[in-house]
């Protein structure tokens, strides 16, 4: 039960994701170009789901458990660090630059072209040097060779 929930909860975010044109770069470029030719549209579709974010969300803390089952964890970090920052102007920048971001790649995976198929390549890529330095950096402070 839970895999076909996952599945379908993914399903219906990829529609939503698609029906509001999150898929498309140039509308994504678009809504990013404050100084060019603003499209405002995507603001309507982020402003919708941060309002039914924001009314769910007194309801989800108080849960011990979800509906599923499983326990409610929520992030425990409250710090603005350096390594936040940086990630999320890395983030901004290549959404900025592709069009894309990780959700909507993965949706635009289904409808083809090249695009997002090197998005998602770099991505990964990305995901691996990560955690390849975040290896190196561990076994360095453990003092592990």
């Amino acid at each position: 039960m839970k895999t076909f929930m996952a599945l379908f909860a993914g399903l219906l975010f990829g529609l939503g994701l698609i029906l509001s044109g999150m898929t498309d770069p140039a509308k994504v470029q678009g809504f990013l170009d404050l100084a060019g030719r603003w499209d405002p549209s995507l603001a309507f579709v982020m402003g919708g789901a941060v309002l039914v974010g924001s009314l769910a969300f007194p309801f989800i803390v108080k849960r011990p458990a979800s509906l599923l089952g499983e326990a409610m964890r929520l992030p425990t970090a409250t710090r603005i660090d350096r390594r936040l920052v940086l990630g999320g102007l890395t983030f901004g920048a290549g959404w900025g630059l592709a069009g894309y971001c990780p959700g909507p790649a993965l949706a635009s995976l289904g409808r083809g072209g090249i695009e997002p198929v090197l998005f998602v390549l770099a991505m990964l890529a990305g995901m691996a040097v990560f955690e390849l330095l975040e290896g190196v950096k561990k076994s360095s402070a453990s003092g592990a060779p």
